[in-house]
C-alpha cells in the first residue's frame, strides 16, 4: 500500500505536472469535488468546483508546443493546519520559436486532504502570463470588453 503524498509533494507534482504537458494526471490530483479559484483574474471567471470542469478547462487550452515552461523560486510554506500549505513560486517560459523568454509569479494556497486537493485559491499574475503565451492583446481586448458590458 502506498503512501499519501503530503500537499507539498502534491504540489510540486502539479507544478511540474503542468509544465511537463502530464494534464491527466494533475487533473487526477485533485478530489472529485474541488474548490479552484483565481482570485486576480481580470475576467472574473467562476472558478471551478469538480475534476471534471477542470478536465473541460485543460481540454479547451490546448498544451503550445511553441513554449517551454518550469517553476522557479518555488517556497513552500506550512501552516497551523496540516492540510493547508501556501506556496510561492514564478513559472519561467520560453518560446521556442524566438527564443524570447519571460516570467511571472504565482501564489497558491492549496489544501490537500488524503493526497488530493480539496480546495486551491491560485493567485496568478495572469498579464505576465497572457504575456509569455503571446496572448496579452487578446486578453486586454477581452478585459475592455467585459468592463464596457459592466459599465453600462
Amino acid at each position: 500500500m502506498s503512501q499519501q503524498r503530503s500537499p507539498s509533494e502534491v504540489f510540486l507534482a502539479l507544478v511540474n505536472g503542468l509544465c511537463e504537458g502530464r494534464i491527466e494526471e494533475v487533473i487526477d490530483l485533485y478530489a472529485e469535488q474541488t474548490d479552484v479559484s483565481h482570485p486576480f483574474d481580470p475576467l472574473r471567471g467562476p472558478g471551478f468546483t469538480s475534476r471534471e470542469e477542470l478536465r473541460a478547462h485543460f481540454a479547451r487550452r490546448p498544451a503550445r508546443q511553441t513554449l517551454k515552461a518550469r517553476a522557479t523560486n518555488i517556497r513552500i510554506h506550512e501552516t497551523s493546519d496540516p492540510e493547508v500549505i501556501v506556496a510561492e513560486f514564478r513559472y519561467e517560459i520560453e518560446n521556442l520559436e524566438t527564443g524570447a523568454s519571460s516570467s511571472y509569479p504565482c501564489v497558491f494556497v492549496m489544501q490537500v486532504r488524503d493526497g488530493q486537493i480539496v480546495s486551491s485559491r491560485d493567485y496568478v499574475d495572469h498579464l505576465g502570463s497572457a504575456e509569455a503565451r503571446g496572448s496579452l492583446g487578446t486578453l486586454l481586448s477581452e478585459i475592455g470588453k467585459s468592463r464596457s458590458v459592466a459599465g453600462g
